[in-house]
């Protein structure tokens, strides 16, 4: 199938890592000139390097979320280097496990404005262009603690479902300009991120990391963590010419993990 979307210009947030990786690749295949953004920019470059080697166009960029006043300038060089930002995957690093209760302030503040903040604001720079094309795609990766929430992850639970509010609000005002806005999350999907919170759930609960993993394996429909590849594929086709009737969603690649409905 051809999703229709050769040629058009991709942000790929946190792009350095497992998802972020994984949705670059998956969108360079359909000839999307992808930038890879990531706090690491020797991370960010070996995503752009291994997309270079299948002959397809990629740039790494270094990029702190924090750091809201560099949001302008950082679009600033894509648009002059690369093109307009057609395609925005919003995908930030979670925070650390912590309970809900009792965390400090700054805490809160300081993921808040990396998980948060920043994508609404940085949405919010490449969005009059995307109207002005009349064209564009907002895809923002959280994880499924914003439909089941998960233990010991508070801070990520609480600021993640903020964006799905944000998103679902978003798609309505932007949907006649042929834009559409939606949540993607993942499952457990084989990354460094779910191997360092297995391995924090075996710390906190006195057990083998391999023990916490095969109980982790055997509540999931389809008996195996996912492939990033297959997250990846689902983003990139949510971006397509052929998913312009989905928006305001929150599309699950979880292999069935989720119970409820």
């Amino acid at each position: 199938m051809d999703l229709g979307i050769a040629n058009k210009t991709a942000l790929v947030l946190g792009g350095g890592g497992g998802l972020g990786g994984a949705i670059a690749q998956s969108l360079a295949r359909e000839g999307v000139k992808v930038v890879v953004a990531d706090l690491s920019l020797e991370a960010a470059t070996a995503t752009a390097d291994r997309i270079k080697a299948t002959g397809q166009t990629a740039h790494a960029r270094q990029w702190d979320l924090r750091a809201l006043d560099a949001i302008d300038a950082q679009v600033g060089w894509i648009e002059a280097n690369v093109g307009p930002v057609d395609i925005l995957v919003n995908n930030t690093g979670g925070p650390p496990p912590t309970p809900a209760s009792g965390q400090q302030a700054d805490l809160w503040r300081e993921h808040f404005e990396g998980m948060v903040l920043s994508v609404v604001q940085l949405t919010d720079r490449v969005l009059p262009g995307m109207r002005e094309r009349g064209w564009g795609r907002v895809i923002t990766s959280t994880s499924s603690g914003v439909i089941a929430p998960i233990p010991n992850l508070g801070i990520s639970n609480a600021l993640r479902m903020s964006l799905v509010g944000w998103s679902k609000t978003l798609a309505r005002e932007v949907g006649q300009d042929g834009i559409t806005s939606n949540i993607v999350l993942p499952g457990r999907i084989a990354t460094a991120r779910i191997t360092f919170l297995d391995e924090a759930r075996a710390k906190r609960e006195g057990r083998s990391v391999e023990d916490v993993s095969r109980e982790s394996t055997a509540s999931i429909p389809v008996g195996r963590y996912g492939d990033p590849a297959e997250y990846g594929d689902a983003v990139a086709f949510l971006a397509s010419a052929r998913a312009s009737y989905i928006t305001g969603s929150t599309i699950r690649v979880d292999g069935g993990l989720i119970a409820s409905i």
